[in-house]
């Protein structure tokens, strides 16, 4: 009896020969339409590209559905080594066909091309249209199947909804710890958000002195909680300026004070250095 490293190397096999009497049918089918061998070799490289493509979607798609053939209860017939070894073995059985069919009666070029279109027919109609319908089959003619394919998509139903609630836990308790920092950084903060505030509201102010101030309390920031922190309390300091001068303007000074403290960068400067 046939295992499965034994199924898998005549699948690829048989996969192969059937991209080979792809390239020759359709080299043939140029060659008797008149074109010269050099625009054959020339639209060769096309077909063989869209072979290849036709053969990936082929592993991608249809033999996907295979996997689920591995389940036997619902999957009685082709989950059966027996049905396996007829499936990969179907283009060199195509392939066998054509040669007897087209013995006797062809000879040379003719008998190769009564092999690859054996080839392609028992590939095609065993791959593309029996293998699909019989798995289909299966599972809808057999109770015990249906049965556990229903269970087996409920199972599966319940993980992803498991699977989903567990994420959403997850999400709220981040949501939830982000917000129990924002309120301790704004009990913490609310004295240097109001320093800071005052620095900008301040009607005479040494800009020097306050970008050394400014620092200091951005780096104090920095050390309470990182990037986080210090947008939290800068949002805080435009906050109260705001409520000072409600209908009034006043410049936001804190992104030039605090540039290059820790992580902080401030935009407008680096936009400027890098255009």
């Amino acid at each position: 009896m046939l295992n499965r490293k034994t199924l898998r190397t005549i699948h690829l096999g048989g996969t192969v020969w059937f991209i080979v009497c792809i390239g020759f049918v359709f080299v043939m089918a140029l060659r008797q339409a008149g074109f010269h061998w050099w625009m054959v070799f020339s639209l060769s490289g096309h077909g063989a590209l869209a072979a290849f493509i036709l053969i990936s979607l082929y592993l991608a798609v249809f033999r996907s559905l295979g996997r689920s053939q591995e389940i036997r209860i619902e999957h009685p017939l082709t989950s059966t080594t027996y049905y396996t070894a007829f499936y990969v073995m179907t283009p060199f059985l195509g392939g066998l066909a054509g040669c007897l069919g087209y013995l006797g009666i062809a000879t040379g070029v003719q008998l190769l091309v009564g092999i690859a279109l054996g080839t392609l027919i028992a590939t095609f109609l065993v791959w593309v249209i029996v293998d699909p319908v019989t798995g289909v089959l299966e599972v809808v003619l057999s109770p015990p199947g249906r049965r556990h394919r229903a269970q087996r998509l409920a199972q599966a139903r319940a993980r992803r909804e498991d699977e989903q609630r567990e994420r959403e836990h997850l999400l709220t308790e981040i949501l939830e710890k982000e917000e129990s920092e924002r309120r301790r950084w704004e009990k913490l903060l609310k004295p240097e958000a109001q320093k800071l505030a005052q620095l900008l509201t301040a009607d005479t102010i040494d800009f020097e002195q306050a970008q050394r101030q400014a620092a200091d309390i951005g780096a104090s920031a920095w050390q309470v909680g990182g990037l986080g922190s210090m947008r939290q309390l800068r949002e805080m300091a435009i906050n109260l300026c705001k409520q000072k001068y409600q209908n009034g303007a006043f410049a936001d000074y804190i992104s030039v004070w605090w540039d290059g403290i820790g992580s902080w960068r401030n935009p407008s400067l680096h936009k400027a250095a890098n255009p």
